[in-house]
Parts: structure tokens; C-alpha cells; sequence
């Protein structure tokens, strides 16, 4: 059950993925901005047909090979399930997670029916064409069955929504510390789908991103508080990570430290640092979590309010500034959580000796720091050398079943993930390694993940 919540939060990455683009089209049209009417009228478009985005997205996330029939049932598959039910009761909304659902059914089912054969009278419907029809049958049945039920999961729904936005400072807090703590196991997109996508309504607009761009006043509790730790919060334990490790290794780990601190400043991309320490010491990571946590309950408390396309970085924060309520108090409260987290990390670091980039006893270091390619930008490694020392150190081509991967980490379906030799992956340059049961693997490799993964997919 984990691994299959795992692979729907990989499968909402990629119609996450078309929101930055949609809020640059949105705000630069903006009358505050470049004023052009047409483009911000785009960007809206965007926003509103999500759910029908999330249909598509999902049911290519969970399709084996990605392939365009998977997204075609997934959006028949949403048309039919949506105009169904509303058929049966007009006050059905099932917005964002209807288009969820039919994406789930949409990829499960092109995963299994794909290659069906049928008679040679019916041969034409076999195989990838027979998905939209299966799809189509199954979900009129299910759409008789959400005409009735739906109304009662919408009130839950809401009831819950309602009660986390009702709630205040400790309803953020719970979010904060919540998104950061799944995010090891890969979940923290699931629920931020819901805080995101789901929760609240405002002009038809339902979720707390969606809302904040469709102009609400109070949109924007549930996202900026993630400013204040993304652009300088991570950052800060960067730099504390750097002070702590040995004098005669700083050189040799500033790079790297330089690197993934202006990635979380600028894009909001954390992972690459969180996994510098998260296996490292759970307790480093709870209170990462918990600093998370207070981080939004401080800025809801403030009365701020932010909201961001792709996540809390300075390209968010600069671009949705004229949307944003006490947008300068964000720095102030930035530059607190930045002492805070240079302090609390230094002291744990010492106190307890963990062994961060630069601390670890001579023989090791990874051989990132030593191998130039490794050690080189993404466009100038060698993705295909780095694809078959990875491999050998899973365990061989015939060990592995699938690899797929999400923004910074490879997402494996062993046949053995006993035999896996997790030091060799770790001096490869992996940030660590996350087993999900017998067979389900993920290894933490940063933003170029994805070049790394079609290098071995084509081995």
C-alpha cells in the first residue's frame, strides 16, 4: 500500500510540473506587471481545467511506459466520471481529486489492458485502443455508483478542510511539520495535493495555491511559511554544515554545499540538502521538520500571507509579490530562521558528531569529491559511464524490474533489493537510499536525476 501511494504522489509531479507556467503566464499578464491581457487570460486557462490536467498527468505518472493512450483514457475517463455524477446530482463537485481519481483508474487500467488481445473481427479495438473503451465502461459504472456516495465524501472533505483552515496556527504547524516529515517516504505530495488543490474555495477556485491566484484574500497560510526555510533556513544549515566539517576538508565540500544552498534560494528545491543529513540523524530532521512547522504558524500569526507556482524560492517570491500580504516581513522572519538554523545545526552537529559532508574518517569521503565527473556540472558528466556503475551496484541489469524517477530521486522495482551494495551507490555520489519493502527502492540523486535515469534505461 506504501508503494502504491508512493507511485500516485511520482504521478502528480509531472501535472505539478505545468504550474509554474501557468502562474509566470498569469502574473506577468497582470495590469501591476507587463499588462497583457491575453497572456495572463492563458495562464488562467491553466488553472482552470487542473482537474482535468491532474486526469492526464496522473494516468501518464502511472502508465509502465508513459504512452499517449494511457492519457486519453485518463481524460475520457474524468469527462465520464464528472458529467455522470453531476447527471445524477447537480450540486457534485469533485474538482482536483476527481481528476485524481480518473488518472488512477486511467493508469491502472492501461497498465493492464494494453497489450489485450481480441478476436480478429474485434482485432481493431485490441491492444492501446481497447484503454479508452475499458476505461469508459468502467467509469459510467463508477460514476452511478459517486452519483450517490460523492455528496457525503464532499461534506467529509470539506469538514476537514474547514477545520484545518479553521484552525488556525496549529493547523498550518501540523501541515508544515507533516510535509517535511513525508517526504523520506515520498508521500508529501499526496497531502499537499489536498492543502493545495483541495481545501477551501474561493469563486469556484478550491485549494490554497489555486485560490491564492485566483485572487482570494486568504489564500496563501498553507505556502508562506515555506519562504522563510527554503530561502534561508536550508541555506543557513548549509553554511553551519560547512563550519562543522574539518578544517582540511572545507575546500573539498564547499562546492557542493554552494551549489544546493542557491538551488533551495533560488528554486525552492530542498532535497538536495535534506538529504545531506536526514539519514544521517533522525532527530536533525525531526527538528528540521518542527522548525518547519513553526515557521508557518509564526508567518499565519504575522499575517502573512505568499503563495508560489513551483515552491518557495526567490523566483516565486520576487514574481508573485504584488499578490503577496506583507511580502518585506518575510525577509525579517528569513534572516531569524537563518541564525536559527545555523545555531541548532552547528551545535547538533558537534554535540552529537554526526557525520556530515567533510566529517567523515578519512576513507569515506564519496568519490564524488575526488572523480571529475562526478564532481562536474550536469551537462558535462558522463551519464552513461555513471548508468552502468550504477547499475553494477544494484545488482546488475537483470535485478532490476522498472526505474522511473521524480525531481531528485531514482524510484527502482527490484527483483532483490537485498543484494543492492548501498556503500558503493553512496560513494557513486547518491545522497542516500530509501528501501519501500522487498522490492521498492529509491536512490536520492539530485536535479539531474532524470539524465541519469534515460542513461539507464537505455543500458
Amino acid at each position: 500500500m506504501l508503494a502504491f501511494f508512493q507511485r500516485i504522489g511520482k504521478a502528480l509531479m509531472l501535472p505539478v510540473a505545468v504550474l509554474p507556467a501557468a502562474a509566470l503566464l498569469l502574473r506577468l499578464g497582470q495590469p501591476d506587471l507587463l499588462n497583457i491581457q491575453f497572456m495572463a487570460a492563458a495562464g488562467d486557462a491553466i488553472f482552470a481545467n487542473l482537474a482535468l490536467i491532474f486526469a492526464i498527468g496522473v494516468a501518464i505518472g502511472l502508465s509502465k511506459d508513459g504512452h499517449g493512450s494511457a492519457a486519453l483514457a485518463g481524460a475520457i475517463g474524468y469527462f465520464v466520471l464528472t458529467y455522470g455524477a453531476v447527471a445524477i446530482n447537480e450540486t457534485i463537485n469533485m474538482s482536483v481529486l476527481g481528476g485524481i481519481l480518473s488518472g488512477v483508474v486511467g493508469g491502472l487500467l492501461y497498465n493492464r489492458y494494453h497489450q489485450i488481445k481480441l478476436p480478429d473481427w474485434l482485432g481493431f479495438f485490441g491492444g492501446r485502443r481497447f484503454v479508452p473503451i475499458v476505461t469508459a465502461a468502467f467509469m459510467v459504472v463508477l460514476a452511478g455508483i459517486m452519483g450517490f456516495v460523492w455528496p457525503g465524501i464532499q461534506m467529509f472533505i470539506d469538514s476537514i478542510g474547514d477545520w484545518i483552515v479553521g484552525a488556525g496556527a496549529t493547523g498550518v504547524a501540523a501541515f508544515g511539520f507533516l510535509n517535511r516529515l513525508l517526504i523520506p517516504i515520498g508521500l508529501h505530495h499526496v497531502l499537499n495535493s489536498l492543502v493545495w488543490f483541495v481545501f477551501g474555495e474561493y469563486n469556484g477556485a478550491t485549494g490554497d495555491l489555486h485560490r491564492f491566484f485566483a485572487g482570494d484574500p486568504t489564500a496563501g497560510m498553507f505556502m508562506g511559511g515555506f519562504f522563510p526555510i527554503m530561502m534561508f533556513g536550508l541555506p543557513a544549515a548549509c553554511l553551519a554544515m560547512y563550519f562543522a566539517a574539518k578544517r582540511e576538508k572545507r575546500k573539498a565540500v564547499a562546492g557542493m554545499f554552494i551549489s544546493i544552498a542557491f538551488t533551495s534560494f533560488l528554486t525552492g528545491i530542498t532535497e538536495p540538502i535534506e538529504f545531506t543529513f536526514m539519514f544521517l540523524s533522525p532527530l536533525l530532521y525531526v527538528v528540521h521538520a518542527a522548525l518547519t512547522g513553526a515557521a508557518l504558524a509564526i508567518t499565519y500569526s504575522l499575517g502573512i500571507l505568499h503563495g508560489f507556482g513551483f515552491s518557495a524560492g526567490a523566483i516565486d517570491y520576487f514574481l508573485n509579490f504584488g499578490l503577496a500580504t506583507k511580502p518585506f516581513l518575510l525577509v525579517i522572519v528569513g534572516l531569524v530562521f537563518a541564525a536559527i538554523y545555523f545555531f541548532v545545526f552547528f551545535f547538533l552537529i558537534k554535540k552529537f558528531d554526526l557525520k556530515t559532508p567533510g566529517r567523515e574518517e578519512d576513507g569515506e569521503e564519496s568519490i564524488a569529491d575526488s572523480n571529475p565527473n562526478l564532481n562536474s556540472p550536469s551537462s558535462l558528466k558522463n551519464y552513461n559511464q555513471l548508468a552502468v556503475d550504477y547499475l553494477t551496484a544494484l545488482g546488475g541489469k537483470d535485478n532490476i524490474m522498472a526505474i522511473d524517477n521524480c525531481v531528485t530521486r531514482l524510484r527502482l522495482s527490484m527483483k532483490d533489493a537485498t543484494i543492492i551494495d548501498e556503500n558503493e551507490l553512496k560513494k557513486l555520489g547518491a545522497k542516500g537510499v530509501l528501501k519501500v519493502g522487498p522490492r521498492n527502492i529509491q536512490v536520492i540523486i539530485g536535479t539531474d536525476v532524470e539524465f541519469l535515469a534515460e542513461a539507464m534505461k537505455k543500458q
